[in-house]
């Protein structure tokens, strides 16, 4: 009996945290023309001539401090989600698991699905809110790839998930662990994007960064906006928390460069904190749904830091969605 595909794709991460392994990634990754949206001669002279010779032996430093007998955390927990929805769907699935850049490859997975005769394939791409940099890219390549088979089956994808309703209530949960009522401050931190990103979103060219809270209600007209639909996912775990509107900041951080990136940077948001003299802090990163460098190191560790040196006492992370079984019900949700 012929079987359904279905590719979840994650964004990536090095082989090892070996400095030569950092370079390969990060060459790959930012030399992608969603995520750094420049002219290629522009790119490629920023990406391969200054950004990877200077960024990937401090970046490797990073990578070493979150690596375990296990390996990467990303690698790890997507691969264990794989597992799990191959599991909770049965045998009428075919499940594959691929990371935008470097191993297991999009071109990989895909052969595999090939081989597999599979009747169908749905990708979804493994991040909530819709960014070109991100589920843009995984979706351009698939069909760049795919469209080179004689024969295609029929593919769909996910463009998002960030107002899932299992979604949600795993991350709601995850905050419980932490007697929420003891922190001063609630911060949902997503990755950044440059603003510029945002704009080439914007089809009537006159709605994006019109006006400060423009993010802030969900709408038709920034449906597809990254930020919107990430002031969307806080607004709603925040339901689910009963948080009053006061006592949570939607932030952003991880951003590259000297031009404006989607704003408030978590940065500021933590320098304005510690001056009202916020001691306790506890940190949503719903961009994510499995814990990596971004979450295990930028924030638990640079972030909390940096909070102690203003004054502050804790930064905690609330974890990702990572081998919880309400998740991979959402997953299984969004195929049936």
């Amino acid at each position: 009996m012929s079987k359904k595909g279905i590719l979840l794709v994650n964004l990536g991460t090095p082989d090892s945290p070996a400095v030569p392994d950092v370079k390969k990634y990060l060459d790959q990754f930012l030399m992608d023309e969603r995520v750094i949206d420049i002219p290629k001669f522009n790119r490629t002279l920023l990406v391969k001539g200054i950004i990877v010779p200077f960024r990937s032996p401090k970046t490797a430093k990073l990578y070493k401090e979150i690596w375990s007998e296990k390996g990467s955390p990303l690698l790890y927990y997507s691969r264990l989600q794989a597992k799990m929805l191959q599991e909770k769907l049965g045998e009428d699935y075919h499940v594959e698991l691929a990371m935008r850049y470097q191993t297991p490859s999009i071109a990989t997975a895909l052969a595999n699905l090939k081989a597999g005769l599979v009747e169908s394939i749905q990708v979804i791409p493994m991040f909530p809110q819709y960014a070109s940099a991100s589920t843009g890219s995984v979706m351009q390549l698939v069909m760049e790839l795919v469209s080179k088979w004689q024969t295609i089956p029929p593919i769909s994808f996910v463009n998002s998930f960030h107002d899932n309703e299992l979604m949600i209530k795993v991350f709601a949960e995850n905050a419980k662990k932490h007697d929420i009522a003891s922190f001063d401050h609630i911060l949902f931190s997503f990755h950044g994007l440059p603003e510029r990103q945002l704009l080439k979103c914007d089809h009537t060219g006159n709605y994006c960064l019109k006006h400060s809270d423009c993010c802030q209600t969900f709408n038709d007209t920034n449906k597809f906006c990254y930020s919107a639909q990430g002031h969307d996912t806080a607004q709603l775990i925040a339901k689910e928390l009963n948080l009053s509107r006061e006592n949570y900041t939607v932030c952003f951080q991880s951003r590259l460069g000297k031009e404006p990136w989607v704003q408030p940077y978590t940065t500021d948001v933590l320098k304005k904190l510690a001056a009202e003299g916020k001691k306790r802090l506890l940190v949503f990163s719903p961009a994510f749904v499995a814990d990596c460098l971004e979450t295990l190191y930028e924030i638990t560790v640079e972030y909390h830091e940096e909070f102690r040196a203003l004054g502050g006492e804790e930064v905690q992370l609330v974890e990702s969605l990572n081998d919880s079984p309400i998740f991979i019900e959402a997953l299984a949700g969004m195929i049936n």
